[in-house]
């Protein structure tokens, strides 16, 4: 339902809108700048940016860069603050958490899947807080070696976890439209930390545990 109008206690037709106060936010994004800059490829490339088409791409894009890179100033690991007493030392593990990020070298979207699990302490963290974290650290210039470690670092450092996995599995535009142009190819990235690390046993658990859908699917 709409919310009530004031003047007159009526339920008004406007629909509510959701804002999401957990939302990276990058104040210093400058979409003056970005708009200029946009103009002046459109016009390095032989393309008229005054055309009708074309007229509010600059100010499209600019906001489009807002959103994309609206974590690079925020901390990530903020979304792990609030955990939760448990008397629980087994894996806890989220898996699919899809993401969609920037290649830092081309500028060029890559998207895919991250799987994160760890061996909590004492204390656990509320399941979309992980996709939280994820969500925020892709959202800036990345590459996906650096993306799959920050995350693990987060999780272990704030979680004090025993034990985290980090895998993340990603098409990159840069590989697909682009360059060699190979579509379907597909990039897997880890990090393990702790337990995980150390303990072959509790590795492949994990593991086993990410992979089993293609095990099941295999059978």
């Amino acid at each position: 339902m709409g919310a009530k109008d004031s003047k007159n206690g009526s339920d008004s037709t406007e629909p509510s809108i959701h804002v999401d106060r957990n939302a990276p936010h990058n104040p210093s994004v400058d979409l003056g700048r970005i708009e200029a800059a946009v103009r002046e490829i459109l016009d390095a490339v032989g393309e008229d940016p005054d055309r009708e088409g074309l007229l509010e791409t600059p100010a499209r894009v600019a906001r489009m860069y807002a959103e994309m890179f609206a974590g690079l100033k925020s901390d990530a690991g903020r979304h792990l603050s609030k955990v939760f007493t448990e008397d629980y030392d087994e894996i806890v593990l989220v898996r699919d958490i899809s993401f969609c990020s920037m290649c830092e070298h081309h500028l060029l979207p890559f998207t895919g899947k991250a799987h994160i699990a760890y061996l909590p302490s004492g204390k656990v963290v509320g399941l979309s807080k992980l996709a939280r974290v994820v969500e925020e650290v892709a959202r800036q210039p990345q590459v996906q070696e650096r993306l799959t470690q920050t995350v693990a670092d987060l999780v272990e450092d704030r979680l004090s976890a025993r034990g985290v996995a980090v895998v993340c599995e990603a098409t990159h535009s840069c590989m697909t439209m682009r360059g060699v142009r190979k579509p379907g190819s597909l990039c897997l990235t880890s990090a393990m930390r702790g337990s995980f690390r150390d303990d072959p046993k509790s590795r492949a658990e994990v593991l086993g545990l990410i992979n089993r859908d293609a095990r099941m699917m295999a059978w």
